[in-house]
């Protein structure tokens, strides 16, 4: 399928404190879990580039490297980064460690963007920052947010025109919601090579 004008930006040089090691380089099938992520955003995006302030860590793995612009502010920080960072109007971004991701789904979200600047699956109260797509035209409320202190991603979507995705019309594309499954402690590390198999 062709690849659509869209940047994937996938996130990764958090801390991983829960899984006591970097999640991003954990093995899968002997590639690190970073790989099977760029490999599948690849698929998609025309452009794909890492967020990570640890260039030399991460620059083996074929695609741009680029450091927060506002270190220290977590994943808005992060985000902010690869919108800033970006040639596409529009991004897809997701976590490092997300084994799941599904194509189709990533192709429906950038569908889903037209005439927003914000597109989120929300599960009641949960909003899923990670697994979303966003617009050049955050950028300003992005960045009024960390000048105000603000580290949520969510503290700037009042400003910003939103499309909120409910579950089951996720769902249709993505049973059970695999895509939006990440990796925080060894035991769920060990329950997604149990479901690789």
């Amino acid at each position: 399928m062709e690849r659509l004008p869209v940047t994937g930006v996938v996130l990764a040089g958090g801390t991983s404190r829960r899984m006591g090691k970097d999640k991003a380089f954990l093995e899968l099938g002997s590639r690190p879990l970073i790989a099977h992520v760029l490999d599948r955003m690849a698929g998609v995006c025309d452009e794909v580039l890492v967020v990570a302030n640890d260039i030399p860590r991460y620059a083996g793995l074929g695609a741009r490297v680029v450091p927060d612009v506002f270190p220290g502010v977590g994943v808005l920080g992060g985000l902010h980064a690869g919108l800033r960072a970006a040639q596409h109007d529009l991004i897809l971004a997701v976590g490092c460690d997300m084994p799941f991701l599904n194509p189709d789904l990533l192709r429906a979200f950038a569908a889903w963007a037209e005439g927003y600047d914000v597109v989120a699956l929300r599960r009641g109260e949960q909003v899923e920052t990670l697994h979303a797509a966003y617009r050049r035209t955050c950028l300003p409320a992005m960045e009024a947010a960390i000048r105000a202190g603000e580290r949520r991603i969510i503290s700037f979507f009042p400003h910003v025109r939103v499309r909120y995705m409910a579950p089951e019309e996720t769902e249709a594309l993505d049973p059970g919601l695999r895509s939006f499954r990440n990796v925080n402690t060894p035991e769920e590390w060990e329950e997604v090579l149990r479901l690789l198999g």
